[in-house]
């Protein structure tokens, strides 16, 4: 551990960020100043996923910051993309390692919390509530400041950046033919029984339009996160799949619960009522083969204008609802989305690294970005729909009708959910992996073996019956509980 902590404080502070700062001197008006950065120029390197409109939203905050109040204070900040997500995270774990080809640490990263816990671990993270009062914090949503509290000691490690949560988006041009043809209603969407049953009628109407061809019907639902539905849904039914305290994780597998989570998503999926098959699900209401879906807030922006199936291209419109949950469960919505961690290493970078992310937050900056990435603010005051109207006339911001909507939405519900993201753990991002495919590789395995059935002439409850008892759920208990526990162990 004392090696990995070594080799990441080189890291953070190397020689040539502190040969790049001296060369910005030259370009700053009287450099040094109001952020206590009063020994000279200080240049910061941020290394984010972001990509397209989010991307181009963070570039031009930065240049902003850069020209402005960076410029005042001796703050220069440069953004570089790593990637996807795994990709960024693959660079910090070489980084911190010192793995040889790797790159320097930044000053700042995007981080989720288990990426973040585990550089903690090797106390490489700077403790930020040095450089933020208590009536600062209190500025930001309450269980985003939370969710960066990793460190044993509850202290910051974190600073929310933005957040998204979860909602459903709705083909509204094929669904008002199919609630026209059946008499189905948005009302019966607002669970997630609900969403089962009128996928059921979904797949028997669109099996009923070709009375030729027997079981040919099609799904109408899917969703973007498995690991997502399993944390909230049990949360949502009074329980909480990983019970943190400090640091030390048990797991509350409550088996009616998950009885629960099975029969609302696995056994859809095995019937052909719901479904997946693309990268993700706004792919598959693109290509028809989905109605809706449950995602990101940030997903709004790649839901399609049209359906490009095999016979032909249509233009369709949408809908924007709250996310299901059970009909009998709490209100509760899951809480995502990066941080930014800020790398170990001295007091005037760290509180420069501070500066930076505070300015980012304040609510005008915020909402420009998440207006244009559609993702949600994370200081109260932002969470305001007035607000947002304003800045988007005052500011010029091009949003998107859909990402307009989305943010609308969850501004709407905020008053009335609690949002819930699991504590970090040990190796909490192989928790999470059990959570997000073992029962949905099960599922896709064995609607193809349905499928098979179904094409030999079989009935499609005879087709589905072995996959359906009781026998079948409990033998899946005991492998998924025994993941879990070979996981986190």
């Amino acid at each position: 551990m004392r090696d990995k902590e070594r080799k990441f404080g080189k890291f953070c502070a190397g020689s040539a960020a502190a040969a790049l700062a001296m060369s910005v001197c030259i370009g700053f008006a009287g450099c040094g100043g109001a952020a206590g950065v009063s020994d000279g120029p200080v240049s910061l390197t941020v290394w984010h996923y972001y990509h397209g409109a989010q991307q181009y939203a963070f570039d031009s905050l930065v240049e902003e910051f850069n020209d402005t109040v960076g410029k005042e204070q001796g703050i220069y900040v440069q953004g570089v993309g790593k990637g996807t997500v795994s990709d960024l995270e693959a660079a910090v774990r070489d980084s911190m390692a010192g793995k040889v080809g790797s790159d320097q640490m930044p000053d700042i990263f995007s981080s989720y919390a288990d990426t973040a816990y585990e550089v903690e671990q090797a106390g490489a993270l700077a403790d930020l509530t040095n450089y933020l009062s208590d009536e600062e914090l209190d500025d930001f949503v309450d269980s985003y400041v939370e969710e960066g509290r990793i460190a044993k000691d509850n202290t910051l490690r974190i600073f929310p950046l933005a957040k998204s949560t979860e909602v459903m988006l709705l083909n509204k041009t094929d669904w008002d033919r199919f609630a026209q043809a059946t008499g189905a209603s948005l009302d019966d969407l607002a669970d997630l029984e609900g969403i089962v049953a009128v996928a059921q009628a979904y797949y028997e109407y669109t099996d009923s339009l070709t009375p030729d061809v027997a079981n040919d019907g099609r799904a109408f639902y899917g969703r973007d996160s498995m690991a997502n539905y399993f944390n909230i849904g049990m949360r949502q039914l009074g329980n909480e799949i990983f019970q943190v305290q400090d640091g030390e994780v048990s797991l509350n597998l409550d088996k009616d619960s998950l009885r629960r989570l099975w029969d609302c998503y696995y056994v859809p999926m095995v019937k052909g009522y719901f479904g997946e098959y693309g990268a993700f699900r706004s792919d598959d209401v693109k290509t028809g083969e989905l109605l809706a879906y449950t995602g990101s807030t940030t997903s709004a922006m790649y839901f399609p204008d049209a359906v490009e199936a095999d016979d032909g291209r249509y233009d369709i419109e949408y809908l924007v609802l709250a996310a299901p949950g059970f009909a009998d469960g709490e209100h509760i919505a899951v809480q995502q989305g990066a941080g930014m961690a800020v790398c170990k290493s001295d007091e005037r970078r760290e509180k420069a690294s501070v500066e930076f992310l505070k300015w980012f937050t304040q609510a005008e900056n915020n909402l420009v970005f998440c207006g244009d990435s559609g993702y949600l603010p994370v200081r109260k005051e932002a969470n305001d729909s007035a607000l947002l109207d304003r800045v988007i006339e005052e500011r010029g911001i091009e949003i998107s009708e859909k990402t307009y909507d989305c943010i609308r939405q969850i501004f709407d519900e905020m008053s009335d959910v609690t949002l819930y993201t699991n504590k970090c753990f040990r190796n909490g991002s192989g928790a999470r992996k059990v959570l997000e495919y073992h029962l949905a590789d099960k599922a896709h395995a064995d609607r193809a073996e349905v499928e098979k059935k179904l094409a030999d002439g079989s009935s499609l409850e005879d087709a589905c019956g072995e996959y359906l008892s009781d026998e079948a759920f409990d033998a899946w208990y005991l492998d998924f509980e025994k993941a879990l526990r070979d996981a986190v162990d």
